[in-house]
């Protein structure tokens, strides 16, 4: 988990299975997993960067983060809410990928990866 900043808003990402249904819920049945590996190619090729696509995979952890059962905007409306978003920086989009990368890949021996 953690918590980045987009604009003057904080918002906390939390890469978890319920993030992975919440996407799959809002985003015309896309894996969330599946679209990440779409931007492994922006090393080669950074024309294949999708803005939309960052967004979307920050909002489902974003409402991950938030709980189940807890009020939560839309996509449409979340994106809505942010006053702006600095694709240059580097940091935040980071960020959202580590955070995906590191709940969603999880090394053996690291938080209970352990099954014996």
């Amino acid at each position: 988990m953690r918590t980045i900043q987009i604009g003057e808003k904080q918002i906390g990402l939390k890469a978890t299975p319920l993030a992975l249904l919440y996407y799959k819920q809002a985003f015309n049945n896309s894996d969330l997993i599946g679209d990440m590996m779409k931007m492994q190619s922006l090393a080669d090729d950074p024309s294949t960067f999708d803005s939309v696509l960052l967004l979307q995979i920050a909002w489902a952890m974003a409402k991950a983060h938030e709980g189940v059962g807890k009020p939560f905007p839309d996509f449409t409306t979340w994106v809505a809410e942010l006053d702006s978003f600095d694709f240059s920086d580097t940091t935040v989009m980071g960020a959202i990928m580590d955070e995906a990368t590191d709940g969603f890949f999880r090394r053996s021996g690291r938080n209970g990866g352990n099954t014996k």
